[in-house]
């Protein structure tokens, strides 16, 4: 949905909405993962693939004591390692991910985590959406974070209607303004862990009814005006 093709009264539904979000949740820029580093925030990140950030807070809490710098990540043996995430899921992938993520943040950037989205999406177990994690709460470079919620409450809302993720990622960074892609990634995981859920939806609570496409195809669909 690029500017070009979006009419006058989509843009100013868009920036209803855009506004009723920094009204309700700010525009803080407030991430889930603890961590206190950037190779931390990296690690919890390739964790929370398939698994939820309280979970993966949980497993952090004591691995990062147990792996205190990246340096220590990168020598740690693999069966050690799957068995100290195991609760994350796809423990056996991630360990050997992270491992060698480590090992070349060591070798290659002297422990330190790049920047540059193509530095960090060539990194083991890391893809767009955890660079942009990356480049968004550590760099505070504008990027878009396509998590589960974001694609979900972005269809809803008739901001994109594509399925894969790095469609939905360039569908919002030409429709949203550059400012807002960081807030956005974070108010609309608010959004979806609390009134807009995968399954029944609440509906009737949310802010963005009047201007959601969800809601209105629903209605529709009950022959509700």
């Amino acid at each position: 949905m690029s500017s070009q093709r979006t009419s006058k009264k989509e843009r100013e539904r868009m920036e209803r909405i855009i506004t009723a979000l920094n009204r309700e949740y700010t525009m803080e820029h407030k991430i889930f993962l603890n961590h206190d580093s950037p190779w931390q925030l990296l690690v919890a990140t390739i964790l929370s693939a398939q698994c939820t950030d309280n979970r993966v807070n949980i497993v952090t809490k004591d691995l990062f004591q147990k792996y205190p710098t990246i340096q220590s990540l990168a020598e740690a043996n693999q069966e050690e390692l799957e068995k100290d995430i195991h609760s994350t899921g796809f423990y056996k992938n991630k360990a050997k991910n992270i491992i060698t993520c480590a090992k070349t943040l060591v070798e290659k950037y002297n422990g330190e985590v790049p920047s540059d989205i193509d530095e960090l999406t060539n990194l083991a177990g890391v893809g767009r959406k955890t660079a942009n994690v990356i480049r968004g709460n550590i760099y505070q470079e504008p990027s878009i974070v396509v998590d589960t919620h974001v694609k979900r409450i972005s269809k809803r809302l008739g901001f994109t209607k594509e399925e894969d993720p790095v469609k939905i990622e360039f569908d919002l960074m030409r429709l949203l303004p550059k400012e807002q892609w960081i807030a956005y990634n974070i108010q609309i995981i608010t959004l979806g862990r609390t009134i807009c859920v995968a399954r029944n939806p609440k509906c009737e609570e949310c802010f963005l009814r009047d201007d959601c496409i969800y809601i209105k195809q629903k209605n529709k669909e009950s022959g509700i005006k």
